[in-house]
């Protein structure tokens, strides 16, 4: 009998799967969960109400999600035929790379992105590059001059994780223009609805008027769906045409649409979530500066989470320690780079006065 067996591909083996956001302690303790930016509202009453209706298990969900799509495109302002919907915006991230690059060629991204950009060029069997970062934030100079003959797809996360720097809008413009015109632009707006008014980054308006940009979204994070896993991209019709050719073709359940298809049309929840995120984010960042004399620094965010260095005495490690043993998940990163840092997910007022607390005693503890 012979004693091979199947074997991974090469580039499939080089993957280190993704790992999510704890919710327990090493002793199986359940904690508070600001690991994996969830909203700490919940979700809008009206989702709640469609996902509470009967539905019929035995039936597949609209391969097509239409009345999801006619949705998006009313509040955005799209053509419903230029959007295609996914399970999470990470479906829709693996399959523009699956689509658009392959052996041979280079998926390019800054330092400190999101890590499912690695997995997704991977997955494909393209070659991941990381552009240098300048106080880890991306930088436009810096991923253009990365661009090489072989660079075929190049991923922003904007505002980005697990940093929350944002580009603005002339910056993402200037990115573009600088790209050959064969290579895609994703720009990953999964925290684009925490932005103020007058922050829009451009980016859908750039995928509407050229081939090669497709935005992406997701309603995991302020509208609270995590669980129901939705997501949808906009672009040219051609790229839309190629994720649908490889995306799964039931994609986005029942349930989901429908909760989707309500949670749009309560944009004053998205109000309330956003101004609630960035008015606890101010607060907590500034108390993070107070206790910046003990090496502690948070990174300037434009997202639902603040990412804090720890820059003196006081380890990274020491603080996701304390934090825990207060009763609190967080995420530690040094798989991304980043172990003196900690990804806290904007909380409840009263949740972040005592992780601040938390941390001031350790700092101080810490010399």
């Amino acid at each position: 009998m012979s004693d091979t067996r199947p074997t991974m591909k090469p580039w499939i083996e080089k993957i280190h799967a993704y790992v999510p956001g704890k919710s327990k302690g090493s002793d199986g303790r359940e904690l508070v969960k600001l690991s994996a930016n969830e909203n700490p509202l919940g979700c809008s009453e009206a989702a709640l109400a469609a996902l509470a209706q009967p539905a019929v298990p035995a039936r597949y969900p609209d391969p097509d999600a239409t009345a999801l799509r006619a949705k998006i495109a009313e509040v955005h302002g799209l053509d419903p035929a230029r959007i295609v919907c996914g399970t999470g915006s990470d479906e829709l991230l693996n399959l523009a790379a699956q689509g658009f690059a392959g052996p041979g060629d280079e998926v390019l991204y800054a330092r400190y992105s999101f890590v499912v950009y690695k997995i997704a060029a991977r997955r494909c069997g393209a070659t991941p590059v990381e552009a240098p970062d300048v106080d880890y934030a991306t930088d436009v100079d810096e991923l253009l001059g990365s661009v090489t003959e072989k660079t075929r797809v190049v991923f922003l996360a904007n505002p980005n994780n697990p940093t929350g720097t944002f580009l603005p809008r002339g910056e993402i413009e200037r990115l573009h223009a600088g790209l050959p015109s064969d290579v895609l632009l994703v720009v990953d707006q999964a925290y684009g609805e925490y932005l103020e008014d007058g922050e829009d980054d451009g980016g859908m308006a750039l995928a509407e008027a050229h081939d090669n940009v497709l935005v992406t979204r997701t309603f995991s994070k302020i509208y609270g769906l995590a669980g129901e896993r939705i997501g949808w991209a906009t672009g040219a019709p051609h790229l839309i045409d190629a994720l649908n050719r490889i995306r799964g073709p039931f994609n986005v359940t029942n349930s989901g649409q429908k909760a989707a298809i309500a949670g749009l049309g309560d944009q004053g929840f998205v109000v309330k979530s956003r101004e609630a995120n960035n008015r606890e984010l101010a607060r907590f960042a500034e108390t993070i500066a107070g206790i910046g004399n003990h090496g502690l620094r948070g990174v300037p965010s434009k997202a639902n989470f603040l990412l804090v260095l720890f820059e003196g005495r006081l380890t990274a490690e020491a603080a996701l320690g304390a934090l825990a043993e207060g009763g609190y998940a967080v995420r530690h990163l040094p798989g991304q780079g980043l172990p003196h840092g900690l990804r806290i997910t904007i909380g409840t007022p009263e949740q972040m006065d005592e992780i601040a607390e938390i941390l001031r005693k350790a700092a101080e503890a810490a010399g």
